[in-house]
């Protein structure tokens, strides 16, 4: 079942690319940017994560965490995150396979991967903005600067 804006959003951990794990309600009065994509290093992810690095990260409020999340296993975020400057974190949604996209409504279960789901979330942990595109359709960081503006 999908997770609708005002709901409150399902809380999960995951290891980010250095093995720490991290939990959404660890991030509590924090509004936090929960960003899906399907797979490291591939054209499109590679352009959103890219544009989040460079055009979102270093303009957002200190009370804002940006949390990207993906199938991929740590080793493979952490070769990415290496490769590219990426300084926020890259969960691994590895195992059990896709359980934290499932649970916010955005695995593609024939594919076994996420579809591109945005969830900015208030520092109470509800849901007050989502976007969820097709895996090939990109999204703009842009958007996400303008759904925290208003709810600032």
């Amino acid at each position: 079942m999908a997770v609708g804006v005002g709901s409150i959003a399902p809380d999960f951990e995951l290891s980010d690319q250095h093995g720490t794990p991290v939990t959404l309600s660890g991030l509590r009065g924090r509004k936090v940017v929960l960003i899906f994509y399907p797979l490291a290093f591939s054209n499109v992810c590679h352009g959103e994560l890219n544009a989040l690095r460079d055009e979102f990260v270093t303009t957002v409020p200190a009370d804002v965490q940006p949390l990207t999340v993906s199938v991929d296993s740590v080793f493979s975020h952490r070769a990415w995150a290496d490769q590219e400057g990426y300084t926020f974190p890259l969960l691994s949604d590895f195992w059990p396979h896709g359980q934290v996209a499932r649970a916010y409504g955005v695995l593609d279960e024939t594919r076994g991967l996420a579809v591109r789901g945005t969830f900015v979330i208030d520092g109470e942990g509800v849901v007050r903005w989502k976007i969820v595109n097709p895996i090939s359709a990109a999204r703009d960081p842009a958007d996400y600067l303008q759904a925290l503006a208003e709810i600032s």
